[in-house]
């Protein structure tokens, strides 16, 4: 019965996982265009079906040893439901924009699709992992997928690169994640959370110190939160543009369940031992992010470097280390994923007459003179991203500064707030670009009716629109965050 239970709970793992497998033969006797096409609309139904499984765990709020599968190596809680819906709405839109990118070059493959579905079967089980075993698995299975991924368009230079440094660098992180798991694992004698939980309590020896800090220095690569954010400028540039959609969301998602899980459960007894480490990377990113932001001249660098001091936002959040500063962690995601992708999809929107990508800051000024449209798109997701009111950034970033406030860390609160005023100078300045600039009519070229609705979809839930939604948000959040720290 047991058996049965863990499968049911499993459910859209295995659909993912089946649905992998058939594409993959799949792909091995389709080699067309259109039988890539036809593979890519299957993946991206295999993830629905997945979500559509996974939508009445997050609704039903639960938690507990019911949601717990295979003897307690898998935990299909609400929390995880919040993350897994987010990882795969961010998966799939970031796949069904990518046909029309590589087919520009004659480069796409019925490959990319599975490993979309393969990395976003990875993510899920990072999220719902309870021990130090799943978590490593689950990581590796999403990583593996994202360094074929970086460096998918074999004849480009910089793809190539992105795919080297993101897998050099990538395998030095899960090296320095493993050395502190095998730390934590000598020192509590368990991998089970839980038990690591139970066996570090009261004051810990320096050997535990070290293998906790070593599992967050391995976890901050993974979110690129400085100081391990080198990575990020790099392969955000050199990756393909549908590539770095996706690893600026769905994996950033991931990562960020993932680190909460582990600070939260397996080390929550712990907290002033980690809780230094969390605000030295909340501020030092929200600063780098926005430093590094101001010189740059190439958007998905620029949009790394956004994606950085977000990452810093967000982990104010869990810095907070409460209940309710995990709910605004939550909720500040749920509004990252639309303008990230949002964000995302405007700049493949930006082409020249030829097909090719426009990725300079100066080729599209005065773009609001006969790209109206897209412009004022991009314009909202810049202040969005700024946190300016009345759109629905300003939400996220509000919600996570109230939880420190309430949490007593007024000066946390104050420092990120002073701090997110230099980030509003390099999102004005692409929009003073786009408005005030003399026109560059570099931008010529037309997209798909698949990236114009993605992008007015983003654009209406990032707008003021979006605040219909606050209640909605707000409870499932929080009976997200009691689910994860349910006692």
């Amino acid at each position: 019965m047991d058996f049965v239970q863990s499968f049911r709970l499993t459910a859209p793992e295995v659909l993912f996982s089946l649905s992998g497998l058939v594409l993959l033969l799949a792909a091995a006797w389709s080699r067309s265009d259109a039988g890539a096409r036809i593979i890519t609309w299957l993946a991206v139904a295999a993830m629905a079906a997945g979500a559509a499984l996974i939508a009445p765990t997050l609704f039903s709020g639960a938690a507990g040893p019911e949601t717990l599968a295979f003897s307690g190596l898998f935990s299909a809680n609400a929390f995880a439901a919040f993350a897994k819906l987010l990882i795969i709405a961010a998966a799939a839109g970031s796949l069904v924009v990518a046909p029309d990118f590589f087919q520009r070059v004659g480069a796409y493959r019925p490959e990319y699709p599975v490993l979309m579905l393969f990395a976003v079967l990875g993510m899920c089980l990072m999220v719902s992992a309870t021990n130090l075993l799943t978590l490593y698995i689950g990581l590796e299975l999403n990583s593996l997928a994202a360094y074929v991924l970086a460096a998918f368009l074999r004849n480009d230079d910089r793809s190539a690169e992105a795919g080297l440094k993101y897998f050099v660098l990538g395998s030095l992180a899960s090296g320095i994640l493993l050395f502190g798991t095998s730390l934590t694992y000598g020192f509590a004698g368990t991998i089970d959370f839980a038990g690591i939980a139970a066996a570090l309590t009261g004051k810990i020896s320096t050997g535990a110190v070290f293998g906790l800090v070593f599992v967050f220095a391995g976890l901050a690569f993974k979110i690129s939160a400085v100081p391990f954010h080198m990575w990020t400028p790099d392969v955000y540039e050199g990756a393909p543009t549908p590539v770095t959609t996706f690893f600026a969301s769905a994996p950033k998602v991931a990562a960020l369940a993932l680190t909460v899980i582990v600070a939260m459960t397996a080390f929550g007894n712990q907290v002033p031992a980690w809780q230094p480490i969390v605000i030295f990377a909340a501020l030092a990113s929200i600063v780098v992010g926005a430093l590094g932001a101001i010189g740059q001249t190439n958007l998905k660098r620029l949009l790394a470097y956004s994606s950085i001091n977000n990452v810093g936002f967000l982990l104010i959040g869990l810095a907070v280390a409460t209940p309710m500063g995990v709910a605004a962690m939550l909720v500040y995601l749920a509004i990252y994923v639309p303008m990230t992708i949002g964000g995302f999809v405007a700049l493949l929107m930006f082409k020249d007459a030829n097909g090719d990508p426009v990725e300079d800051l100066r080729d599209i000024a005065g773009l609001s003179r006969h790209r109206k449209v897209l412009a004022a798109c991009f314009a909202m997701i810049m202040f969005s991203l700024a946190g300016i009111p009345p759109l629905f950034g300003f939400w996220g970033k509000f919600v996570v500064f109230q939880a420190a406030v309430d949490a007593g860390m007024v000066a946390l609160a104050a420092i990120g707030i002073a701090a997110s005023v230099i980030g509003a100078f390099y999102y004005l300045k692409v929009v003073k670009v786009m408005y005030f600039d003399e026109p560059a009519m570099k931008v010529t070229g037309k997209s798909d009716w698949m990236h114009q609705a993605l992008l007015a979809i983003c654009a209406l839930a990032i707008s003021p629109v979006g605040y219909l939604l606050t209640k909605c948000l707000d409870s499932l959040s929080t009976s997200a965050a009691a689910a994860l720290i349910a006692p």
